[in-house]
């Protein structure tokens, strides 16, 4: 009875065996995929439409640049007018009293008290006299130059330096008539009214230029041989017609 084997216990070893000979033969699954963001496609976004700030001088609207070169003239003139006269008030004021100087301690302070508060007062008075005086010809150099630009056509387009010369020489002969200077002064204000508009002007175009804008006198002489190549063409096109003409009125007769 020890002795005695169950038949089946091999088989069952066996089927034991069987499915994990068949598990190690079996090569496992594969990692499912990582996942991964969501992709679309990138959003197209419409180009904004041009604006009159695209084709303006420095990309700034006429009444922005007029108003803001009127201003920092207007503080430029301040200060300079402040400091010119206060200084004259403060010698106009020592000629004044020259006969009748002080002789004391508190003769003198009274005399530097009274000399301070005069050149005070007439250095606020020249320094707005002369603030609203440039503050008003700088804006009008600047509707001037903007006037020019229309009367060319370049209303809505930009401006070049020429325009900016002529307001600069217009200017100046305006400051000229209005101080009624004499012809040698009229000569030397428009010559440094010509090199300020010049001046003025190459810096705006050389700022376009940076800013990788079209300046309408650069695309001109750009454009020249190509002009010059399509009037040679057209007169060669109206030659050989002339001579296609004239053969057929030879083969007529």
């Amino acid at each position: 009875m020890g002795l005695w084997k169950n038949p089946f216990g091999t088989s069952s070893s066996e089927s034991k065996d069987e499915p994990d000979h068949e598990a190690q033969s079996i090569p496992p699954p594969p990692p499912p995929p990582l996942p991964s963001p969501a992709t679309s496609p990138p959003i197209e976004i419409a180009p904004a439409p041009p604006s009159r700030f695209d084709h303006a001088r420095l990309s700034t609207p006429f009444e922005i640049r007029t108003v803001l070169a009127g201003t920092i003239a207007f503080f430029s003139g301040t200060a300079l007018g402040m400091a010119h006269g206060s200084q004259a008030a403060g010698l106009r004021y020592r000629a004044e009293n020259a006969h009748r100087l002080p002789t004391d301690a508190t003769g003198w302070y009274l005399y530097h008290k009274s000399k301070n508060y005069h050149a005070m007062l007439g250095g606020v008075r020249e320094g707005l006299r002369m603030g609203v005086k440039l503050s008003v010809w700088v804006s009008g150099f600047f509707m001037c130059e903007e006037a020019i630009d229309r009367a060319r056509g370049l209303g809505d387009s930009r401006g070049d330096f020429g325009s900016t010369v002529v307001a600069g020489l217009g200017t100046a002969g305006a400051w000229s008539l209005w101080n009624r200077f004499p012809p040698i002064t009229i000569a030397r204000t428009a010559r440094m009214g010509l090199a300020v508009g010049l001046g003025y002007g190459l810096l705006q175009d050389a700022v376009t230029l940076l800013r990788g804008q079209r300046l309408s006198y650069i695309e001109y002489f750009r454009n020249l041989p190509r002009r010059f190549e399509d009037r040679r063409q057209r007169n060669v096109q109206k030659a050989l017609a002339r001579c296609g003409n004239s053969d057929d009125n030879t083969q007529h007769t």
